[in-house]
C-alpha cells in the first residue's frame, strides 16, 4: 500500500484539500476529506440528525447553538424524502443544513443516496458516538427522536472529524464483494452444522464401518453414495441423512458460483488476490473490510490498514496451519 498525501504541499500553496488519493495494490481509492469549518461557518449550518429504520426515518433539525427546529418522520420512499427536503427548506432560513445518518448503508442506503445525488452534504456518524452520549445524560433513554437528536448533536460537536458520504464505482463492487463474502461465510457455517449432523446420522445407521468406504465421507463422490444408498436402519433416519446430503451438495455449489463470482469482481479492481498465500476468499475478506475508504478522514489513516491487513493474513495462516 502506497499512500499519496499533499497535506502538506497544499497548505504551503495556501490551498485546502478536498479529497486525496491513495493507492492499494495499484488501485486508486478517492479519499473524501472534510474541509475545517470555521466558527462562522458553523453558525450558519442547521444540523439534520435522522434515525434511520426499515419502514421509516426521524429526523431531527438542530441550529448551531442547539435548539430543536423540527422533527419529522418519513417513510422510505422517494415522495417521503421529497417531503423531508421540503419540511428542510422550510425550517433552514438563512442556514446550510448538513444531513447525518447512523446507517447509510444499511436501512438508510436509499434516503443517503437520494439526498447525495440531490446535492446535498452528507455525514456519516457512528453509533458508539451517539450511544455514548447518551449513556451520559441524566436520563438515558431511547428513542427515535432522542437518537436523531443525538446524531444532531454528535454532528455539532465533531463536525470537522465525521466522514462524508460518497458514492463511486470502487465503493460499490467493494459493497458487492463485502456481501459476496458474507454470503459465502453464512454457507459455510450451515455447511459445518450438516456435517456435524450427518456425522452422528452416519454412524447411527452403519455405526463405525460409514468410515472405512471413503477418506472424506462428504467428497461429491461419498455424498452421491449416500444419497443412493439403502440400509435396514429406520427409515425416518435414512430419510433425514439423504436431505442433509442434499443440502451439502447445494451448498457445495452455491459457494463455488460465490467464489466465481467473488473472483470476477476482484479482477477488475484489485491485485491482492496475485499475493502468495493469499487466494479469492482472504482477498474478498480484506476488500469488504477496507472497501469504506472514504469513512478515513486523512489518508494517513486509511495507511494503517497495511498493518491490519498483515495481521489478518499471519492470523489466517497460523490457522491454516494447524488445521492441517
Amino acid at each position: 500500500m502506497v499512500a499519496h498525501e499533499s497535506e502538506n504541499d497544499s497548505c504551503i500553496l495556501g490551498l485546502q484539500p478536498t479529497c486525496a488519493f491513495v493507492f492499494v495494490e495499484n488501485t486508486k481509492l478517492q479519499v473524501v476529506l472534510i474541509k475545517e469549518m470555521t466558527i462562522e461557518e458553523k453558525r450558519q449550518t442547521m444540523f439534520v440528525g435522522i434515525d434511520v429504520h426499515k419502514d421509516t426515518h426521524t429526523a431531527v433539525g438542530v441550529s448551531p447553538f442547539g435548539e430543536k427546529m423540527f422533527e419529522i418522520t418519513v417513510g422510505n420512499y422517494k415522495k417521503d424524502f421529497e417531503n423531508l427536503i421540503e419540511k428542510v427548506e422550510q425550517e433552514k432560513g438563512s442556514l446550510s443544513p448538513y444531513f447525518g445518518l447512523e446507517d447509510c448503508h444499511g436501512y438508510g442506503e436509499r434516503l443517503s443516496a437520494y439526498l447525495y445525488e440531490n446535492g446535498h452534504q452528507i455525514l456519516a456518524v457512528p453509533s458508539v458516538m451517539v450511544d455514548r452520549d447518551r449513556q451520559k445524560a441524566t436520563h438515558p433513554e431511547k428513542s427515535d427522536s432522542l437518537d436523531a437528536l443525538g446524531v444532531a448533536k454528535v454532528m455539532m460537536q465533531n463536525i470537522d472529524s465525521l466522514p462524508a458520504y460518497t458514492i463511486s464505482e470502487d465503493s460499490k463492487k467493494a459493497k458487492q464483494i463485502k456481501e459476496l463474502s458474507m454470503d459465502r461465510e453464512y454457507l459455510v457455517e450451515e455447511r459445518t452444522r450438516l456435517k456435524n449432523h450427518l456425522h452422528n446420522l452416519l454412524h447411527r445407521i452403519w455405526n463405525t464401518e460409514y468410515q472405512g468406504k471413503f477418506k472424506d465421507p462428504f467428497s461429491l463422490k461419498a455424498l452421491a453414495y449416500w444419497k443412493k444408498s439403502k440400509s435396514n436402519c429406520d427409515p425416518f433416519l435414512l430419510r433425514s441423512m439423504k436431505r442433509k446430503v442434499k443440502r451439502l451438495v447445494d451448498i457445495h455449489y452455491e459457494i463455488l458460483d460465490l467464489e466465481k463470482e467473488m473472483e470476477t469482481l476482484l479482477n477488475q479492481n484489485y491485485t491482492i488476490q496475485t499475493a502468495s498465500g493469499c487466494g479469492t476468499v482472504i482477498a474478498g475478506m480484506i476488500v469488504g473490510e477496507i472497501w469504506r475508504h472514504q469513512s478515513f478522514s486523512f489518508t494517513r489513516s486509511l495507511s494503517q490498514v497495511r498493518w491490519l491487513c498483515s495481521e489478518r493474513m499471519l492470523q489466517w495462516q497460523e490457522t491454516s496451519s494447524h488445521e492441517n
